[in-house]
């Protein structure tokens, strides 16, 4: 895994059990993931996690919170442009954002797999794992309204399938050995935003 971030959002402890977690899923994946083996893995006292997350539920549910923690430190959404910057700056900043997600926060890729498809197989988890999500969706549709779309909803959802896609082929498919560059990605965000806003508004001057 990369090197652990601390958040504002919880303790120590709490940001402890979850770094622990995602390597964890990293690792061994899904069948791996223990109260036990999280002790073992953050070198707390047996029954650490168990105070923290009683259930297999709670401790999934702390994982994902802190994967969407760790998420939003690697993706820099207050790098996003302000809606004068045009679509040029749109582009740049997505291009920077998904190479660096890319190139130093990979590990974080396979912990989301795992839990999105668990989430398949629980509704409880699923819900959770849907609104935490939410403040990634969120900016991404104010960001197409702002750049001139007139179905921002749509708009958001192609970006966003793009985005997976090209993330799901460099992580777990047939390009995992090969990262674009950040030129390239550049490239792909501009064909693929022209294709629906057009050339988009101008930055201001």
């Amino acid at each position: 895994m990369t090197a652990r971030t601390r958040t504002t959002g919880a303790g120590p402890r709490a940001e402890l059990i979850g770094d622990a977690a995602l390597e964890l899923l990293v690792e061994r994946g899904m069948r791996g993931l223990t109260h036990r083996a999280v002790d073992a893995k953050a070198g707390l006292p047996q029954g650490s996690t168990s105070n923290h997350a009683r259930t297999r539920q709670a401790l999934l549910q702390t994982a994902v919170r802190r994967l969407a923690d760790r998420e939003a430190a690697a993706l820099a959404p207050q790098e996003l442009p302000v809606p004068g910057d045009g679509l040029d700056g749109l582009t740049d900043a997505l291009a920077l954002a998904l190479h660096r997600y890319l190139t130093d926060h990979r590990p974080l890729l396979v912990c989301r797999y795992e839990l999105a498809l668990e989430a398949t197989r629980r509704p409880e988890l699923r819900s959770f794992y849907d609104a935490t999500g939410s403040r990634f969706r969120e900016p991404l549709r104010a960001l197409m309204a702002a750049a001139g779309s007139a179905e921002p909803e749509r708009h958001a959802l192609s970006l966003v399938a793009w985005c997976e896609g090209l993330m799901f082929s460099c992580a777990a498919g047939s390009y995992h050995a090969a990262v674009p560059s950040r030129a390239e990605l550049r490239t792909g965000f501009g064909e693929l935003l022209r294709g629906m806003l057009g050339e988009g508004p101008q930055p201001s001057r």
